[in-house]
C-alpha cells in the first residue's frame, strides 16, 4: 500500500499547508444537513479518477466496481463478478462470470471485454501505473464469451483474488484515449453506485447517485467532498454546520465528544508512520546508527501523547494485532543499548554531545509534509530520542514538490499501510528491485534476507511457508532496519447523526476519500 505513486502522491496532496480561510467553497456546502445528501471534509483529492492509473485499485471507489468487493471485515464478496472465481490448474487458472445486465453509467453494458482492456492497459508498460507490480503474477488475462475472464498466473499468487477488487472501465470510451493524458481521467464513466457530476480542482467533487445502479440506487443521492486541507479548518466548518462530516486528528476529534448531534467512528488500520533511511546518505545509511534509532525511539509515548491513544506502537510494518505479525519482535525504548551499539560501532561522542566517526558528524536532516501535525509531532518526537543517544536530527518541513527529488539521500517521516494481505504492502515498501521507483522502497532497503522472504511470501501458495517467510521478514528488520517504524494510527472521522448503516472498515494508508465510514454509502439509510 503501499506507497504506490498514485495513492501516496493523492495522499501527498492531502498534506500540503492548509488553507488559511474557513469559508466554504464556491456552491460547496449548499447541501450540508439535507435528507438525501451528504457533505464531507477530506484533506485531499486524487490526482486522477481513471484506474487505468490507479485510482480505486484498493477497492471501495464510488464510480466504478471491481470484478470483487470487500465487506465490512474485508472477506472478498460477489461484486461485478456473480460469485468467487474458480481456481483451477493448481492456483494458476482465475475464471469469474459476470453478474448479468450490468451498465454503465451511460447505459452502455458491461461485458468480459471491459476487463480485459482494463487489465491490459494497466500491464501495458507505456501506461503510467504505478502499481503495475501489484499483478506481476498475470501471465495473460483473456475473455471466454462475453461473459467469462480468464486470468493465467505465471505462478501460484495465493492472494491474486484480493487484486481483482480494481475497478473496470469501459472499453467504449477508454480504448480511444491515451491513458495517460485522456479526459477519462477527469471524466470518468463507470458501473458504480455514483456518477461524477463535478470537479473543481482543490474544492470540491461533487457525486449523484446512479439510479440504474445494479446494486439498488442509493439513498443518499448526492455527496459533496469538500477538499479542506488544514485539519483546524474542517473541524471549525464540521461544528459550523457547514460539513455533515469530516475526517480528524485524534485531539481535535475528541473535541466533539459530548456533541449529542454528532458521532464518532474509530478505524483500526495498517496506516502506520516511519522514518525512511536512505542508505545513500553517509549516516543513515550506517547499520549502527540504524539499529541505535530503533532502540532510541519512545513508541508507547507516541502513540499517547501525540496519537491521544488513538493507535498502537508501530515494531515493523504490521500492525501488532495482525495475524501475521511476527510474536516476540516487540521492544521498549532502550536508550543504554542505543549508546552500547554506536559505541561499538565507533560513534564517539564529541563535546557538543554529537557524535562522530572518521570525521563525519551523526547528524541529518529529516523532511516532513508541511501542515501535518501529526507527523510534525512525530519528527519532533523522534529527534528528541536520537539525540539522547548522541544523533542530530533536524526535522525540517517542506511540500512533497520539495521532498520528493530529495528522498533518495534525506530521510523523510513518511505514511504507509495496506491491507489485504501482506504481499500488498511488504513488497512495494522493501523489494530491492523497486529501490527508488517513486514511492515504492523509499529508503532504497537492500536485503538479500527481506528479498527472498518477500518473493517466497508472494509465489507460495503454501500457508505456513508464507507465515514463515514473513516472520523472518519481520526479524530481519529488527537486525537490519531500513526504516525506524514508529506508530500504527487510528483514522478517526466525525458524522452527524442522520443515517443508520454506518460501519468502518480496517482501513489502509489512504484514508478520508475511500476510506472512512461511507465506504458503503450507498447501503445507507436515512435515520427514521
Amino acid at each position: 500500500m503501499m506507497a504506490r505513486r498514485i495513492q501516496v502522491a493523492a495522499a501527498a496532496a492531502a498534506l500540503l499547508t492548509g488553507v488559511t480561510a474557513c469559508s466554504a467553497p464556491h456552491g460547496g456546502t449548499d447541501d450540508a444537513g439535507a435528507a438525501d445528501s451528504l457533505v464531507i471534509g477530506v484533506a485531499s483529492e486524487p490526482d486522477t479518477l481513471s484506474p487505468l492509473l490507479g485510482y480505486g485499485k484498493d477497492g471501495n471507489s464510488k464510480i466504478f466496481d471491481g470484478l470483487l468487493a470487500r465487506d465490512t471485515h474485508l472477506k472478498l464478496r460477489p461484486a461485478l463478478a456473480k460469485a468467487l472465481p474458480k481456481v483451477t490448474d493448481s492456483g494458476l487458472t482465475y475464471t469469474y462470470t459476470l453478474r448479468d445486465g450490468v451498465k454503465f453509467s451511460d447505459g452502455e453494458p458491461l461485458t468480459s471485454a471491459d476487463v480485459v482492456f482494463t487489465y491490459d492497459t494497466i500491464l501495458d508498460a507505456k501506461t503510467n501505473n504505478a502499481s503495475r507490480t501489484e499483478l506481476d503474477a498475470v501471465k495473460d488475462v483473456r475473455a471466454d464469451g462475453d461473459d467469462k475472464v480468464v486470468f493465467t498466473l505465471k505462478y501460484p499468487y495465493a492472494p491474486f483474488a484480493g487484486r481483482t477488487v480494481l475497478p473496470i472501465v469501459p472499453e467504449h470510451i477508454a480504448k480511444g484515449q491515451d491513458p495517460n493524458t485522456g479526459a477519462f481521467n477527469t471524466e470518468p464513466v463507470g458501473t458504480g453506485p455514483y456518477v461524477l457530476s463535478g470537479w473543481s480542482k482543490g474544492e470540491k467533487l461533487t457525486l449523484k447517485a446512479n439510479p440504474h445502479y445494479w446494486g439498488g440506487a442509493p439513498k443518499v443521492k448526492k455527496v459533496t467532498m469538500a477538499i479542506v486541507k488544514d485539519d483546524d479548518v474542517r473541524a471549525t466548518r464540521l461544528r459550523s454546520g457547514d460539513l455533515d462530516g469530516a475526517v480528524l486528528p485524534p485531539n481535535l476529534a475528541a473535541t466533539f465528544k459530548n456533541d449529542g448531534a454528532r458521532k464518532t467512528y474509530e478505524a483500526k488500520t495498517y496506516d502506520f508512520r516511519a522514518v525512511a533511511l536512505p542508505t545513500a546518505n553517509k549516516v543513515t545509511g550506517d547499520r549502527a546508527i540504524r539499529q541505535a534509532l530503533d532502540a532510541a525511539v519512545d513508541r508507547r509515548t507516541m502513540v499517547d501523547e501525540i496519537l491521544d491513544g488513538a493507535g498502537r506502537p508501530a515494531y515493523g510494518p504490521l500492525p501488532v494485532d495482525d495475524p501475521w505479525f511476527a510474536q516476540g519482535i516487540e521492544r521498549e525504548q532502550d536508550l543504554a543499548k542505543a549508546r552500547h551499539i554506536l559505541d561499538r560501532a565507533g560513534w564517539k561522542s564529541g563535546e557538543d554531545g554529537i557524535r562522530a566517526k572518521d570525521g563525519q558528524r551523526a547528524s541529518f536532516t529529516l523532511l516532513y509534509p508541511s501542515g501535518d501535525k501529526v507527523r510534525q509531532d512525530h519528527a519532533l518526537a523522534y529527534a528528541s530520542d536520537a539525540k539522547k543517544t548522541g544523533i542530530e536530527v533536524k526535522a525540517q518541513s517542506a511540500t512533497w514538490e520539495v521532498i520528493e527529488p530529495r528522498m533518495k539521500d534525506t530521510a523523510v517521516l513518511a505514511g504507509f499501510g495496506n491491507n489485504g494481505d501482506p504481499d500488498y504492502g511488504l513488497y512495494t515498501l522493501l523489494h530491492s528491485s523497486l529501490a527508488g521507483d517513486g514511492f515504492n522502497n523509499m529508503a532504497r532497503y537492500d536485503s538479500p534476507v527481506v528479498d527472498k522472504a518477500l518473493d517466497t511470501g508472494r509465489r507460495s501458495s503454501d500457508a505456513a511457508i508464507r507465515k514463515a517467510a514473513y516472520d523472518s521478514l519481520q526479524r530481519e528488520l529488527v537486525k537490519d532496519p531500513g526504516y525506524t517504524f514508529l506508530t500504527h494510527i487510528d483514522h478517526v472521522y466525525v458524522l452527524a447523526d442522520h443515517w443508520d448503516g454506518l460501519t468502518t472498515q480496517v482501513e489502509p494508508h489512504e484514508h478520508g476519500f475511500a476510506s472512512g465510514p461511507w465506504w458503503n454509502l450507498a447501503a445507507w439509510e436515512p435515520k427514521k
